[in-house]
């Protein structure tokens, strides 16, 4: 068996990234996907899209193969969070620094610019390949195919095939596998806010809109064609708002004007998407070990969130990255140890973003509707500006550094407890300019040393 043979399961953008930068090290690279050629044979994706957040982990993971010009025309910078309140009033909290921004990319053109890379590169791509199973014990994979069952011999298997990963399936079926999946009790489905009859935004496109309402949500992104993506999530049964209760125009139409009427007013064909569009799960993933001989799990294979951090992509670019650089290190002669390497050096990283993904579930839906949580990060961003090195809020750590998903949680822990009793001062939005910064700072340098 050929070690430079690396077979890729999943033409998503992990599976497509992936193969670039297999690609660039002269292997032999042939990725398989259970879908269609979009190019040839388009398919209906059925409304299931949230629109990409990428950020800088997905943008260094991209410059480092020379993709960065080519993507940045398919993506629109957003600068903050555009809260919309019920009686339409709007509140701009910014994500970081006035440059500080992340950039909304719809999924389908981003993967096809992916795919056409690797091909440009070499990388063969297999359409309309769904796997089966892989026997680990000879490295076959069984696909089912339109032309029947086909057999592979594949020396190197890189699992990109998402949350509902065939590999993974297969791992399962090994010993000492574990293997944890969370639906919340929340769904999804997309709608549409079109460009305006003149062709521009309906709203500010620089932004992340979010009309927070307790218990659900909707949030819009912008596209360059001058629509939002809008994504409406609900629980799907058992409260007053949810999926089970809107069962015809009359009740989408209540729902809507009660709650989220400025955004009605924008979304003419709300009912039409609203009852064609499937209605989505969230699903979080959990398992290891993500390796069986010369077989890997990344990205949503080994590690599904839910979106509310917007780092899923990104997540999954910086696995590409990292599995590099071990490439770099280490060669093309040992993939089990490359492997084990990356899965021991990366799972805690996933674990933690897995829970912080869950965490901002609430503070989106909720907490950002709050003036207490508004006035609460403008005394962060004031920290970081006093003292840049030694006040990183958690989101600047997550979404516009390199430092570990780990690393920044544990802070994050840390800088919460001193928040909240920062907070608890009952004169705290009179004085919050007159804090003792410096103070804060103490206590936070003192809660690491311990």
């Amino acid at each position: 068996m050929k070690k430079n043979e690396i077979t890729i399961l999943g033409a998503g953008l992990i599976g497509s990234l992936m193969a670039i930068y297999l690609k660039r090290h002269g292997l032999d690279v042939t990725v398989y996907d259970k879908r269609p050629d979009k190019r040839k044979t388009p398919y209906d994706e059925g409304g299931r899209s949230i629109n990409m957040a990428l950020s800088h982990r997905g943008w260094k993971s991209l410059e480092q193969v020379g993709l960065k010009d080519k993507v940045l025309p398919l993506a629109i910078p957003m600068y903050g969070r555009k809260i919309h309140d019920e009686h339409g009033g709007t509140t701009f909290i910014p994500y970081g620094t006035e440059e500080q921004a992340i950039y909304s990319i719809s999924r389908g053109k981003f993967n096809q610019l992916l795919a056409e890379e690797g091909e440009r590169l070499g990388a063969h791509f297999e359409f309309e390949y769904k796997c089966q199973e892989v026997d680990f014990s000879d490295q076959v994979i069984s696909f089912e195919t339109p032309a029947g069952e086909k057999k592979l011999q594949a020396p190197v298997i890189v699992g990109a095939d998402g949350a509902y990963s065939a590999l993974r399936l297969s791992m399962q079926k090994q010993i000492r596998f574990n293997y944890k999946q969370e639906y919340i009790s929340h769904g999804y489905k997309e709608l549409t806010i079109p460009a305006t009859k003149d062709g521009e935004f309906a709203m500010d496109p620089n932004a992340l809109h979010i009309w927070p309402r307790g218990k659900f949500m909707l949030i819009a992104l912008p596209n360059p064609d001058k629509s939002f993506t809008c994504t409406l999530f609900l629980p799907f049964e058992g409260t007053k708002v949810c999926f089970d209760k809107i069962r015809d125009e009359k009740d989408l139409k209540s729902v809507f004007k009660n709650y989220f009427d400025d955004a009605y007013q924008l979304m003419p064909k709300v009912a039409e998407e609203f009852f064609k569009n499937p209605t989505s799960a969230l699903v979080n993933v959990e398992c290891y070990p993500w390796v069986q001989g010369n077989s890997l799990l990344i990205g949503d294979a080994s590690h599904a969130m839910v979106p509310f951090y917007g780092q899923g992509m990104n997540c999954g670019f910086e696995d590409c990255f990292i599995l590099n650089e071990l490439i770099e290190k280490l060669g093309t002669n040992s993939w089990d140890l490359v492997f084990e390497k990356f899965q021991k050096v990366r799972k805690r990283d996933t674990d933690a973003i897995c829970q912080l993904a869950m965490e901002n579930f609430v503070e989106m839906r909720d907490s950002v509707a709050d003036p207490k949580f508004i006035l609460r990060k403008k005394i962060e961003a004031k920290l970081h500006e006093l003292y840049p090195n030694d006040w990183i809020p958690l989101y600047t750590m997550v979404t516009f550094s390199d430092i570990s998903y780990s690393e920044a949680y544990a802070q994050g822990k840390l800088q919460e407890e001193i928040m909240d009793r920062v907070m608890r001062d009952p004169l705290i939005t009179e004085n919050w300019n007159k804090l003792d910064y410096e103070e804060i700072i103490f206590q936070m340098e003192t809660a690491k040393a311990v």
